[in-house]
């Protein structure tokens, strides 16, 4: 636990309450286990000392902000790296006004994999979770403001020091070859093995939606595969059907994908999901160039220009 830098973050946000800057402050707050920290939704002055941030904190805020797309109402959010991409997707995407939300950034060392916890009752040294070790911009890519500051191991591969402005690049060597480790894995197995495996996880899935729902870049106010009329797909989660959602999905988030890893870790079927992004993903960079989603709020994406002059591939 931190506790300057929670301190600092209750600071301000009690500021931003007073003077009625936000309606409403998102972060995090101390669950009922020592393991978990969820997301918190702050109103009131009274309320700010429920904020909370540790290595539990796991949760990708942006996607909450698509609760106030329709609303003029003024939000302040905390962020980590992740957080902070898929804000900018969403003001990219056109689902969040950039003015009604107030960013404030925090250093990421990342998150403790709550998976692996042995005893309920007492903490001891956990390992990263996967998505965390194969982070390449732990801290804020974009903030307004920012709490704390970025003093992380150098063991780590993570930048040290004091972070200030908005982030550059934080890519480090072994992060970017890990980026594309499991998917490179998979691409080297037979074509029949391969079509096996995804058959075998399709079947698993329940259908349930949580990777749609936990994720920023599936930020469609109405979802295809929540209307009876267009007859896409049945409801039954068939291995067909569920085969088209999977595939469907990744399509749809290609070049919004932030790589927050939440659609994953929170599949209750245990689905590789990230593995079907990233096949997206790297297909991007080899015919597009090397692309990052959410880095820049003034960038260009490679599925949404092109050029009759350029042949694909080169």
């Amino acid at each position: 636990m931190n506790q300057p830098l929670i301190i600092e973050m209750r600071t301000i946000a009690q500021k931003l309450l007073a003077a009625r800057t936000v309606g409403t402050i998102i972060g995090w707050e101390k669950g009922s286990r020592w393991y978990l920290t969820p997301p918190a939704f702050i109103h009131n002055e009274d309320q700010v000392d429920r904020l909370y941030f540790d290595r539990f904190a796991v949760n990708n805020l942006a996607k909450y902000l698509l609760d106030y797309r329709d609303s003029d109402e003024k939000v302040a959010v905390f962020v980590k790296g992740c957080d902070s991409r898929g804000i900018i997707r969403l003001i990219q995407d056109n689902q969040v006004k950039k003015e009604n939300i107030i960013v404030i950034g925090l250093p990421c060392a990342g998150m403790y994999d709550r998976a692996k916890v042995e005893d309920p009752e007492n903490p001891h040294d956990l390992p990263l979770l996967n998505k965390c070790l194969e982070c390449r911009y732990p801290n804020p890519v974009y903030a307004d403001r920012l709490v704390g500051e970025v003093s992380v191991s150098s063991e780590s591969g993570r930048p040290t020091g004091t972070y200030s402005g908005f982030a550059t690049a934080q890519s480090v060597g072994s992060r970017a070859d890990r980026r594309f480790e499991a998917v490179d894995t998979l691409n080297n197995l037979p074509s029949g093995q391969k079509a096996l495996l995804w058959q075998t996880y399709a079947e698993r899935c329940l259908r349930c939606y949580a990777c749609r729902n936990i994720c920023p870049a599936c930020n469609c106010a109405g979802c295809i595969f929540d209307s009876d009329r267009k007859q896409w797909t049945t409801k039954a989660a068939l291995q067909s059907a569920n085969s088209f959602f999977l595939v469907t999905r990744a399509m749809h988030v290609a070049e919004r994908c932030v790589e927050c890893g939440e659609c994953e870790r929170v599949c209750p079927a245990g689905i590789p999901v990230m593995s079907l992004n990233r096949l997206v993903s790297k297909e991007i960079n080899r015919l597009c160039g090397a692309y990052d989603a959410g880095i820049e709020l003034k960038s260009s994406f490679p599925l949404s220009h092109f050029n009759l002059a350029v042949k694909v591939g080169s």
